[in-house]
């Protein structure tokens, strides 16, 4: 342990980072300088980087996060650390990590500061699009240096979400049925998540048929194009069945919410992963149909209960084993400069989980 009077690690440096300094604006590419590291923090060369929904909605100011431009993004990635500030024992210099927004083990150090076109800003616990983060002890993991980098930034959050919520928030059992809304990045993994859980069917509904080839290869049993065919029927024909033990939704978008709550069984568990914009009402449609069979449920989740510390080793023992391929999951890679491209085929529903190579 470091003595808290100890002189503070020197980071200055210039890097280049992904900026949003307009909400509802493309990120900036441009210079931010590094700051010293204080008490828990930890500097950290970022090698990749995951997309997620999330940042969709901190761009249009719906996390919170519209007072507090210009900041920095990204919540998944992996890099190597670099150096480390006071009393940090967690992970030490050369250590691989993964990058997650979810608390760990460790110091929760306090918002970092850079320096930005002259002017000193603050941004999150964890950014990753960036060339190096600041980030605090607890939203790092040290893996094995082996670990390939991309599944470590898809269990910084993507994958780990997924698996956590199949696991975790559904409790899902061998041969019960679901249905994943969204066959997006988050949909693409939890269909993986869905195979290794021995479930069955595996439905993936979406409104783009260009994702139906990517969803079958992970492991979904029908693909349903939800402007085009009726749930229900194609429910019905494909497996003889009308409602599903477990649905999962991913987009955050009221009406694929309020539409598919029906579709559950009498011991049916909806997961709202997908976040509704601010303000916005769900109507729960025919209600006294969540009052049939035992009970039915309704929950939003925070990343699957995904717990860094205690769950990464043990994925990752998974994937050297055979048993968690990330193959497929990731349709694109870009570099840092064109990452508002990246974004918008977020934003299009074009890619499934993207990776931000610096």
């Amino acid at each position: 342990m470091y003595p808290l009077w100890q002189e503070k690690t020197k980071t200055k440096k210039k890097v280049k980072a992904a900026v949003l300094e307009q909400i509802d604006q493309p990120l900036v590419v441009g210079e931010v300088e590094l700051t010293d590291l204080q008490f828990g923090q930890v500097l950290v060369k970022v090698l990749v980087s995951g997309i997620c929904g999330a940042q969709l909605l901190e761009i249009g100011g719906h996390k919170g996060n519209a007072k507090f431009v210009p900041h920095l993004l990204g919540h998944e990635g992996c890099g190597l650390v670099e150096d480390v500030g006071v009393g940090v024992t967690r992970v030490k210099k050369g250590d691989k990590v993964i990058m997650h927004w979810r608390k760990g083990e460790g110091i929760e150090a306090d918002f970092p500061t850079y320096t930005y076109k002259g002017k000193t800003i603050k941004s999150g616990k964890i950014t990753t699009f960036s060339e190096y983060t600041i980030a605090s002890e607890n939203r790092l993991t040290a893996v094995p240096y082996d670990t390939p980098d991309e599944l470590c930034a898809l269990l910084g959050c993507g994958l780990s979400t997924a698996l956590g919520t199949i696991n975790e928030e559904a409790k899902a059992l061998f041969g019960e049925s679901v249905m994943i809304v969204g066959a997006g990045g988050m949909g693409v993994n939890l269909i993986k998540a869905a195979t290794l859980a021995s479930v069955y069917p595996i439905i993936s509904l979406d409104v783009h048929d260009h994702k139906k080839e990517v969803a079958e290869e992970m492991g979904a049993h029908l693909f349903i194009n939800t402007k085009t065919q009726n749930i229900g029927d194609e429910l019905h024909k494909k497996f003889g069945i009308r409602d599903v033990d477990i649905i999962i939704e991913t987009s955050g978008n009221k009406y694929a919410q309020q539409d598919t709550i029906p579709y559950l069984s009498g011991t049916g568990r909806f997961i709202m992963v997908g976040q509704p914009k601010p303000g916005e009402t769900i109507e729960l449609l025919n209600a006294n149909h969540m009052f049939g069979g035992e009970g039915k449920t309704i929950k939003a989740t925070q990343g699957g209960k995904f717990s860094p510390s205690k769950d990464i080793p043990r994925y990752v023992r998974l994937h050297k084993a055979g048993m968690l391929s990330v193959d497929k999951i990731i349709t694109h890679r870009i570099k840092l400069d064109k990452i508002n491209e990246a974004i918008d085929l977020v934003r299009k529903g074009q890619a499934s989980r993207i990776l931000i190579e610096m």
